[in-house]
């Protein structure tokens, strides 16, 4: 099974579409609070958040069993479709990866991220990704 990149309006109408689906915020703290989170709120629902690796860039050796016991709880089998989301789309791909090899079969990975790529002035937010479509944030 591979990890598919999904662009960020399409994960928006899958979100909207499929009541079951999870996005899965996979950055640091810090940037939860400074650059903002998506905002599900208007779907009812709330971004889980889980820190792939931390803010001195240690790969959290538990993450696809902290996660595994979450969704468990929650209720959601392997099958649940997960997206996940960073920056702009390496980190939320290896955490994909890393729940496709748990045995969760639907996991993709948000194209672009939550900030996109740089533009010209080396500013993130506003060339592509969550924050530069229009979908809904909020500041952390």
């Amino acid at each position: 099974m591979s990890v598919d990149d999904v662009p960020v309006e399409e994960t928006w109408a899958r979100l909207q579409s499929d009541k079951a689906a999870v996005l899965i915020d996979v950055r640091t703290k810090a940037e939860w609070t400074f650059v903002g989170l998506p905002d599900l709120s208007e779907l009812g629902r709330q971004v889980v958040t889980l820190e792939w690796q931390s803010s001195d860039g240690r790969i959290d050796p538990a993450f696809a069993e902290r996660l595994s016991g979450f969704l468990e709880q929650a209720g959601m089998g392997k099958s649940t479709e997960l997206f996940f989301i960073c920056r702009s789309g390496a980190r939320s791909r290896a955490a994909a990866e890393a729940m496709t090899s748990a045995g969760y079969d639907r996991c993709h990975n948000v194209a672009e991220g939550f900030e996109g790529p740089p533009d010209a002035n080396r500013h993130r937010g506003k060339v592509a990704g969550w924050k530069a479509a229009g979908l809904p944030w909020v500041q952390g």
